[in-house]
């Protein structure tokens, strides 16, 4: 007989009462989170508000100096393969791309696959194509990354992360380096991703595709969570003074 599947949302992201600190400073302050199976979160704020820092604390990348982090239900390891494993389970795309320069496109998309997955090359170079096929470089699979621009860069990094099967994505400010022209490529290509069904935690400015593709918007300021709601209630009726203030600076600039 088939298993009934589980009724309601399934926790796949949790924090608890996380709290984070440099020295004296506390970047992060009470902070409670869970991100459901299939949901897009974005994160928006002003600048030193914790965003960055928040979305590295979930693939261990920063420490927490207190709380507790869950993904899947499994704690976050400290170090080791429960680490590496963690990494694999974690997808994460940066401001920058960090292709490797040396390597192909289509190696950049197959190492850790290869290396990680432990797929036999072949078997990795026929998913990493129909990857790059997806973000839309399949055509540039040889060539390096100094001959791509910004936009197709970022869209190979996006194809690197997937390549590992990630259980969750998190994004932190994946088009702020990217020319004007160039950020709907690499938003087009999340948008699809949302709608495809990843579970994505994603640090932007862009309120578009907050508006567009998130499930939810989280509001921090000041390294807590101001407040949480649909994209539709918050961006027409926000309800802290702080949120409010932080739209109407977008809105006339």
């Amino acid at each position: 007989m088939a298993s009934v599947p589980p009724a309601g949302p399934e926790p796949l992201v949790v924090l608890s009462d996380v709290q984070k600190h440099y020295g004296q400073f506390q970047a992060l302050k009470d902070i409670d989170l869970t991100v459901d199976r299939g949901e897009v979160v974005v994160v928006i704020g002003p600048s030193g508000s914790g965003k960055s820092t928040l979305c590295r604390t979930i693939n261990r990348l920063e420490t927490i100096t207190s709380g507790t982090i869950t993904i899947d239900g499994e704690p976050l390891p400290e170090e080791g393969k429960g680490l590496a494993k963690l990494r694999a389970d974690v997808g994460m795309v940066f401001q920058s791309f960090n292709l490797f320069a040396h390597l192909t496109i289509l190696e950049n998309v197959t190492l850790g696959p290869i290396k990680v997955r432990k797929l036999k090359k072949a078997d990795a170079e026929k998913e990493a194509r129909a990857l790059l096929d997806r973000v839309g470089v399949g055509h540039q699979a040889d060539k390096l990354p100094a001959q791509l621009s910004g936009g197709q860069q970022q869209r190979v990094a996006i194809a690197r992360a997937l390549a590992m099967k990630p259980k969750v994505m998190l994004f932190d400010e994946p088009t702020s380096a990217l020319d004007p022209e160039m950020i709907n490529e690499v938003l087009d290509v999340m948008v699809g991703l949302a709608a495809d069904g990843m579970t994505m935690i994603v640090v932007t400015h862009e309120m578009g595709f907050a508006r567009k593709a998130a499930n939810r918007v989280v509001f921090m300021a000041d390294g807590q969570i101001v407040e949480q709601a649909t994209p539709e209630r918050f961006f027409t009726q926000p309800e802290s003074d702080r949120a409010k203030d932080f739209l109407s600076k977008l809105i006339t600039h």
